[in-house]
């Protein structure tokens, strides 16, 4: 009797209440948005400014248990997927809000867009792993890799962010850059999680061992590949390079005294640079950041419609002006007696019009403009705006006072022997971008030693956006086997060597001056001369999954219209 009583005795409130919660939590983990929320916290985490690398071994995990499960769970889990992948990107290019408000748009577009990654990504593995039977280890990494290389495209293309970026401090682990780009490094993160995802208990499966053994083995695999690769006798250095870093916050203003301003404060650091650091044989400036103007014309060029003079005036005046604005690029390396690799607008007359563009100038202390290297791969709504050549009323809609011409040809500068490919701002975000300036300079068999960035990321007011520009130099660093150089107003300016170690760093949102003594790395790079042909077979592989999940859609009632 007295048993009976104690059975029939109600738990206390507080045990009710921890229960409540506990089968909350549970149902939560469950649900289509729950995992995909973890997935992506953990993702976040593993990027700037938090920066936990680890975690980006976890973090898809989550996804690819969606893609396991017989059913996704809820009534629109893709919707669903889709908001998780949108607010992802909001929080990691929350820097696209700093410039002007006018670039919260399209810091809000562009999160519309890589949000619809997510729900492709679990779609397609789910099309891969339950309708073809293609192994879950296999089908995550190869949509996954397939999805970035497309990001890396789509709409001018971003990188920033990628999975495998989250790696770039285990330099053995990174040396598979040199054969798959970056894109192989994240397969190698995702392959690793899916197999994680693999042993894990789903559905009415249970714990099993054997994909440890898989992702162990590449792992293995790619560390020793990359021990390999690391084993090279040091560099000789052969230049001595003083990369100026700036901090100066920039705006959408015109402001005649800020330039001043700017110059002066360049002119001063680079003074402090050559006092500091003997024998140099170059000093380089970030993008954008010498405020002198740099004129040039063609043969043919007219007066462009807002000369306020004749024909004749403007055919007169044209050379004198052009000549003052070089005499004003080369004062500040006669007076150092140092060249100067120079971030500078130029401005171009021809007989169709003005061209703009956004360039590196080489001078020397004897006033010469050795070259003159204009961007090529310019920034959507950052540098041009589409149709505003034809249209010209949709410049007046941003905050761009014009649109920037596109360069035609990479270019290489020699100092002191060594052959410096410059590229501009966010084209070291690309990898198919620097490999092709450089397999162009090959082929004409000027082939570069060292990638050199020069960027102005004073736009971002020391966000995580420094973070992850600057891995993205390790990467190309990795991919070419070249060092890489960056001079960027506010940071980070870096020294890059071409094991992808950064063997010198300035501060954020501070001003500094770095040295960095380079020469030339004779590896060959299998990357570098066959491209992205690996994750190019990921992408087909994602467009044989979708055709398939779409004639499933179309054609077999027994899906009823589902998508897997």
């Amino acid at each position: 009797m007295n048993s009976r009583r104690r059975h029939d005795v109600a738990p206390p409130p507080s045990a009710v209440s921890a229960n409540r919660l506990r089968n909350r939590l549970l149902a939560f983990c469950r649900s289509t948005f729950g995992q995909a929320l973890c997935g992506a916290v953990l993702l976040w985490a593993a990027l700037p400014p938090l920066d936990l690398g680890w975690l980006a071994w976890i973090a898809p995990v989550w996804w690819v248990m969606l893609a396991r499960r017989k059913e996704l769970p809820g009534r629109h889990p893709y919707r669903v997927l889709w908001l998780v992948g949108f607010l992802f990107w909001m929080a990691a290019y929350h820097f696209l809000r700093l410039p002007h408000p006018a670039t919260s748009i399209g810091w809000v577009a562009l999160s519309v867009y890589l949000g619809f990654y997510l729900p492709i990504f679990v779609g397609l593995v789910r099309v891969g792993t339950h309708r073809m039977h293609v192994p879950l280890i296999l089908a995550a990494p190869i949509v996954w890799t397939g999805l970035e290389l497309a990001r890396a495209h789509l709409l001018t293309g971003t990188t920033l962010a990628s999975l495998g970026h989250t790696q770039y401090r285990w330099i053995a682990l990174i040396q598979l850059s040199d054969l798959a780009g970056a894109y192989g490094v994240g397969f190698v993160v995702m392959f690793v999680a899916a197999c994680l995802a693999r042993m894990l208990p789903c559905d009415e499966r249970r714990w099993t061992l054997w994909p440890a053994a898989p992702g162990v083995a590449i792992l293995a695999a790619t560390v020793g590949y990359g021990y390999f690769r690391l084993a090279v006798p040091p560099v000789e250095p052969s230049a001595r390079i003083a990369l100026v870093q700036g901090s100066i916050d920039i705006e959408f203003k015109s402001d005649p005294d800020k330039a001043k301003h700017i110059n002066r404060h360049y002119h001063d650091w680079s003074v402090e640079a050559v006092r500091r650091f003997k024998d140099l044989d170059l000093i380089v400036w970030p993008e954008t950041m010498c405020r002198e103007t740099l004129l040039s014309y063609d043969a043919t060029a007219t007066a462009p419609p807002e000369w306020r003079g004749t024909e004749e005036e403007f055919q007169a005046d044209l050379p004198y002006y052009a000549e003052q604005s070089r005499q004003n690029l080369v004062a500040m390396a006669k007076e150092l007696n140092v060249p100067m690799l120079l971030g500078v607008d130029t401005v171009h007359y021809t007989a169709g019009g003005v061209q703009q563009f956004n360039s590196a100038v080489l001078v020397t202390p004897q006033g010469e403009v050795v070259d003159r290297y204009d961007k090529i791969h310019r920034v959507l709504f950052g540098e041009y705006v589409p149709f505003a050549d034809r249209f010209p009323w949709l410049q007046g809609l941003t905050p761009l006072p014009v649109s920037l011409t596109a360069g035609s040809r990479p270019v290489a500068f020699e100092v002191n022997g060594l052959r410096l490919v410059p590229n501009i701002c966010y084209e070291s975000v690309l990898p198919h971008v620097i490999r092709s300036q450089v397999r162009s300079l090959q082929e004409q068999g000027i082939e570069p030693d060292v990638l050199v960035n020069l960027t102005n990321d004073g736009w971002f007011w020391g966000s995580s956006e420094l973070d992850m520009h600057l891995v993205c130099g390790v990467f190309r660093a990795v991919e070419c086997r070249k060092p890489m150089l960056i001079a960027a107003n506010t940071g980070f300016s870096a020294w890059i060597d071409a094991d992808g170690r950064i063997q010198a760093r300035g501060p954020r949102r501070d001003a500094e001056v770095l040295l960095a003594t380079v020469g030339p790395d004779h590896r060959q790079s299998w990357y570098l001369r066959h491209g992205d042909w690996p994750a190019g077979v990921c992408l087909g592989a994602c467009a044989v999954f979708a055709f398939v999940g779409m004639w499933g859609i179309l054609f077999d009632r027994r899906n009823s219209g589902k998508l897997y």
